[in-house]
């Protein structure tokens, strides 16, 4: 059509925009969690910690600090319309993360399996049933 309407498109072929911008926003916070969660392999193993681990090897205030990114993602979620059911199991994800993270040692090997940020995306892909590429979380 010569006006650039996609209207001869059949309906399933067209992605609404506000799927569009939602699946920009989730590729961000997938940004986000991945630095957080997973940025390096330790060399030798197939192990990958993100941030969120490293600055929770700092007593007291690293784990506290690790909370600010997860919390900005359940934010985000809930300004793309999240279901409460699913920010809320995206909040227990980060408090386990915070609560066992704050024990010395214990913590600090919990948060390099456990990668709260990525299983936030997870059920964000799945909720918002966007297509989803590869899983963000590796399988254990």
């Amino acid at each position: 059509m010569p006006d650039g309407s996609r209207s001869h498109l059949p309906p399933e072929d067209i992605l609404r925009e506000d799927d569009v911008a939602r699946a920009a926003e989730l590729d961000r916070l997938e940004w986000l969690a991945r630095r957080m969660d997973m940025a390096f392999r330790l060399p030798g193993t197939g192990i990958r910690i993100g941030w969120d681990s490293i600055i929770g090897l700092i007593p007291g205030v690293g784990d506290v600090a690790a909370v600010g990114p997860a919390a900005y993602i359940i934010y985000r979620a809930h300004l793309m319309g999240v279901p409460r059911s699913t920010l809320a199991r995206m909040g227990v994800n980060v408090g386990i993360d915070w609560a066992i993270g704050s024990v010395p040692l214990l913590g600090d090997v919990f948060d390099v399996g456990f990668k709260a940020n990525c299983r936030n995306i997870d059920l964000l892909r799945k909720t918002l049933n966007l297509p989803q590429g590869k899983p963000v979380t590796p399988a254990m």
